[in-house]
């Protein structure tokens, strides 16, 4: 799919910026589910937003695409007012992919992925052409799936269908409330990864909604952390966030084990040396290139070895001992000490 082309929804562009400035949500009863919230989006990026149940996460989202209504602030997308839009005109260029997926269960598959395009007047043949050619893209058959009903689908191929329906309009921007967190560990690991695969496609701007940290750590570009009340505590990317907790609040958060969450998102390359000394390099264990040092230990504990030899294909590249993967969390953070003293 060329996640570039002229759409409906924007002329040759793929990708929309969304701002937030000072918004909030307060309910006629009093309540405050979001005081004062200021976010910005790049276009192509994917945030996840992420805090304890209750903090006004799922809320903020749902004011993107005015499901819910905002007391206060603004939201741009792309530069333009949604409150200047017509609501329903807005949600059938937002993608929208919920938690139970939402099909509807007298339609077939290649419906359902066909509903926005459908109301937006698309021709038939045009229809079954977008909706087939998003069924590939996730990973289902359109011969073989696009005739079934949902429930002829499993859970993992049901969110499937939920993302490709999401997608059929071809969006600027993608919303996700907790979309993997219906499904078992072994089924959204591999949904989080088809998803990676997925996005390095179609090149949305998504911001995504989750409470799992191991999630947000794997999937996001950026990582805001949300308090009660909406509060923002932190921006970050993923290393930047695990490594450099802007407050204690946000390190309770994280965990204590955050320093091994940082090895999933730290390059095997960036602690891989030359092969030098390693007499055998079909001995120890091996870890692609584009792999993480939480792969490395992982291959080293399994093995019980000392070290990894890193490969580009079958080609041996380099190797990663078990002591270089913790000298580059720590160089890390002597760097920082570092700029800190040098800032003071």
């Amino acid at each position: 799919m060329d996640a570039t082309a002229t759409t409906d929804t924007g002329a040759g562009r793929s990708a929309a910026s969304i701002t937030l400035q000072n918004v909030g949500k307060v309910y006629p009863d009093g309540t405050v589910a979001v005081g004062d919230f200021s976010l910005d989006v790049q276009a192509g990026e994917l945030a996840v937003l992420i805090g304890p149940s209750g903090c006004g996460k799922s809320t903020v989202l749902r004011m993107i695409n005015r499901l819910i209504e905002p007391s206060k602030g603004t939201i741009l997308i792309d530069g333009k007012n949604i409150a200047d839009q017509d609501p329903v005109e807005l949600r059938r260029h937002i993608g929208y992919v919920i938690q139970n997926v939402g099909l509807f269960p007298h339609q077939t598959i290649r419906t359902n992925v066909g509903t926005v395009p459908r109301l937006l007047g698309w021709d038939r043949k045009r229809i079954k052409t977008r909706s087939d050619e998003l069924l590939d893209l996730v990973g289902l058959d359109p011969s073989r799936h696009g005739g079934r009903y949902p429930h002829e689908l499993s859970g993992g191929q049901r969110q499937r269908v939920g993302v490709a329906r999401a997608l059929a309009a071809d969006p600027l921007v993608l919303l996700m409330d907790e979309p993997f967190s219906a499904v078992d560990p072994i089924v959204r690991a591999r949904l989080q990864e088809e998803f990676l695969r997925l996005q390095a496609t179609v090149r949305k701007t998504i911001v995504l909604v989750t409470h799992d940290i191991d999630e947000a750590v794997r999937l996001g570009d950026r990582i805001a952390v949300l308090a009660q009340g909406g509060r923002l505590l932190q921006f970050a990317t993923p290393a930047e966030l695990l490594s450099n907790p802007a407050s204690d609040e946000v390190s309770r958060f994280v965990g204590s084990d955050r320093g091994i969450r940082r090895l999933a998102v730290t390059s095997v390359k960036d602690a891989m040396r030359p092969l030098g000394d390693v007499e055998d390099v079909d001995r120890p264990p091996k870890v692609p290139a584009n792999g993480t040092l939480y792969d490395a230990l992982a291959a080293m504990l399994t093995a019980d070895s000392l070290n990894v030899v890193v490969v580009d294909g079958d080609r041996p590249i380099g190797t990663v001992s078990r002591s270089a993967i913790f000298e580059v969390p720590n160089e890390e953070a002597a760097r920082r000490r570092d700029e800190t003293t040098t800032l003071a």
